[in-house]
């Protein structure tokens, strides 16, 4: 049986809520072009929403009596996801491992656990690579909501090869997800030029809009994110069977049960 949710649904609700809100502001405020080419979007709104993420983290932690097992499980494995980050570099597009955990401790511990272990996985990582920026809380709510997802996944234990299948296929639609969510968080600052048809300008009807974001996703990002999840692919092929049974034995032993 899957794992019990650690999480209440308003926690989630509100994390989830802030993280929508904070991507799409910018759309009816009208920016204007970020200074560094829209690296510094969202220097101002960061700190507040690194401050909601945490605060939703350290509620959940709270919520329910989250045992001191569950905290070591979800510690061990942020640990080990934010470490296995850096390591393929930029040999395959987009390729990370930061995914494959998230995914999979989503898949077979909750939705809520898979928001937790993104979430905190990023923010590790980022303390240990100097990677802190206006960026950090944007790409902890993306990656907590990969993990989240997976967590509503149908379970298809009975058919393994079946299971197996259904999560790559999540990891290669949620590779290009989380490419295109992250997008969201400097592009609407890049400001336009005269002739542009990529870049957001204010004022643009809603179906404009979407049609420069497609182009610009399909010349910028589309080939990075591919490989982003394809690698997520590999990994869950190859190593998750053996990672779901790890999985699955901690929370037979820790009395998760899964909402």
């Amino acid at each position: 049986m899957r794992g019990r949710t650690v999480l209440t649904p308003w926690i989630i609700a509100l994390a989830s809520l802030t993280g929508v809100a904070a991507f799409v502001y910018p759309f009816f405020a009208g920016p204007v072009g970020a200074a560094g080419g829209g690296f510094l979007a969202h220097a101002a709104d960061a700190p507040l929403v690194t401050l909601l993420c945490l605060a939703a983290i350290l509620a959940s932690l709270e919520v329910r009596g989250m045992g001191s097992k569950q905290v070591a499980l979800l510690g061990i494995l942020a640990a080990i996801g934010a470490i296995l980050r850096p390591l393929p570099g930029t040999l395959a597009g987009g390729f990370s491992l930061l995914f494959f955990l998230p995914i999979l401790g989503g898949y077979a511990v909750g939705p809520t656990f898979g928001f937790l272990l993104g979430a905190l996985t990023l923010l590790i990582s980022a303390l240990l690579t100097s990677g802190v920026g206006p960026w950090l809380p944007y790409q902890m709510l993306a990656t907590g909501w990969v993990g989240m997802l997976a967590g509503y996944l149908p379970d298809l234990r009975r058919w393994r090869w079946l299971e197996i299948a259904l999560l790559a296929a999540y990891a290669l639609v949620l590779g290009l997800f989380f490419g295109a969510v992250m997008n969201l968080w400097f592009w609407p600052f890049l400001g336009a030029g005269a002739d542009s048809k990529i870049l957001w300008e204010p004022g643009l009807p809603f179906l404009e809009t979407l049609q420069r974001y497609g182009r610009f996703y399909l010349a910028t990002s589309l080939l990075w994110d591919l490989g982003r999840g394809l690698g997520n692919v590999l990994l869950v092929v190859l190593l998750g069977p053996p990672v779901l049974r790890l999985l699955r034995r901690f929370t037979r032993r820790f009395s998760f049960r899964r909402e």
